[in-house]
């Protein structure tokens, strides 16, 4: 039998990020992957590395302070795979947020970043509208500019999981888990591509949309989750922009939409719509499109109607509330099996830019179990580095 201290399932970027900081510590880690690194929602997403200024309306400041400290920290781990970008906010005569709202919401943006060098904002001059791509300007009332980040979110998880493997975490890929037995202090289960049966003191599950199936595989049987699946859908459109991220209201029901500069195209994105089938089976319906191109048509009337390249759907997952989809919290949730000596640990949701910061929590809650002093993990001193080289992949 192969004993390992920790088995994670899911090499997307919170799988990663936790086996990183796990080998950071000396730990023997194995990462089992069904499919591919970022393979489902951490290559489907925004490819934004950014506080989260829409987080503000609901009052999740904790969120967005804790998102721009992981922004700007990986903006100096990860220079290669993280670059600042100028971000344009266009306010209209008939916009629901009004230029002083924006204003103020851009304060306490800067406020939360600790009024780094990175949260500076301003509003463009009205004499340099007409440099803004073919926006929209009658009726144009006020642009504000401000900075966040993008990525390569595949590229990033790769780099990642890369620098876990570098560290001495195994990777089973592609592999799937079979047969999961709690006992007493760990689990007992079969690695598809491993010939003997593996034992891990603790096993995490990264496995996002499928997070809830998973849990179901266990004997004796774990407390079902409770949580819904949201599909963003995302449109890669044969036109580019010059000048940066646009951050658009939807005329429709004035939710956050970007249009983005991306690999020489023009990204799109994204939409919020309830998802109640197999995560394998998401796909853009329809009228997200339509509602997309409606967004974008809406601000660039004077472009023309170019063709779709290429739709994704990736899938995120929040707690079962009664809250609208919205409001909802976008903060990593920790599931273990029991407060002591957790023997199995989920992770819910989550954003990609607070990956590091959720893995060190990890790391923290299981403390007592391996020896680790708590608030010592200190991934924040390792270089992420992209994976270049063919013998580097994994």
């Amino acid at each position: 039998m192969l004993e390992y201290d920790v088995v994670i399932v899911g090499a997307g970027i919170q799988g990663s990020g936790v086996a990183q900081a796990l080998s950071h510590h000396g730990l023997k880690v194995l990462v089992v992957e069904n499919t591919g690194v970022a393979a489902g929602t951490s290559s489907q997403s925004s490819k934004l590395i950014h506080g989260g200024l829409r987080y503000l309306e609901s009052g999740q400041f904790r969120l967005v302070r804790e998102a721009l400290h992981e922004r700007d920290l990986l903006l100096k781990l990860a220079p290669d795979l993280v670059q600042l970008v100028p971000f344009y906010i266009p306010i209209y005569r008939n916009s629901i947020r009004h230029a002083w709202q924006i204003h103020c919401g851009l304060q306490l943006y800067r406020w939360l970043d600790g009024l780094g060098e990175n949260s500076v904002f301003s509003k463009v001059p009205k004499s340099q509208w007409q440099q803004l791509d073919g926006l929209q300007t009658e009726n144009l009332q006020a642009v504000f500019r401000y900075y966040d980040a993008q990525t390569d979110d595949a590229a990033l998880t790769l780099a990642v999981l890369n620098s876990a493997r570098e560290m001495g975490a195994d990777i089973a890929l592609p592999a799937d888990i079979e047969d999961i037995k709690l006992g007493e202090d760990g689990c007992e289960l079969r690695v598809s591509s491993i010939a003997a049966k593996v034992y891990a003191k603790t096993l995490i599950n990264c496995t996002g949309p499928w997070a809830a199936d998973f849990q179901n595989r266990f004997l004796p049987e774990l407390p079902h989750l409770k949580i819904e699946l949201v599909q963003g859908t995302h449109l890669l459109i044969d036109d580019h922009l010059e000048q940066g991220i646009y951050y658009l209201e939807s005329p429709e029901d004035g939710r956050a939409v970007f249009a983005m500069p991306w690999q020489g195209k023009l990204l799109l994105g994204t939409t919020e719509t309830a998802y109640n089938g197999h995560p394998e089976q998401v796909h853009p319906l329809p009228e997200e499109i339509q509602y997309l191109r409606n967004t974008l048509n809406h601000y660039f009337p004077k472009r023309p109607n170019a063709k779709v390249i290429r739709k994704y759907c990736g899938l995120r997952v929040l707690p079962n509330e009664q809250s609208s989809i919205f409001t909802r919290s976008r903060e990593t949730l920790i599931h273990t099996d029991r407060r002591q000596q957790p023997r199995v640990l989920t992770l819910i949701g989550g954003k990609l830019t607070t990956y590091r910061a959720t893995a060190e929590k990890v790391c923290d809650i299981l403390a007592g179990r391996f020896g680790i002093n708590p608030g010592e993990t200190h991934t924040d001193r390792i270089a992420i580095l992209p994976v270049t080289c063919p013998e580097q992949r994994l």
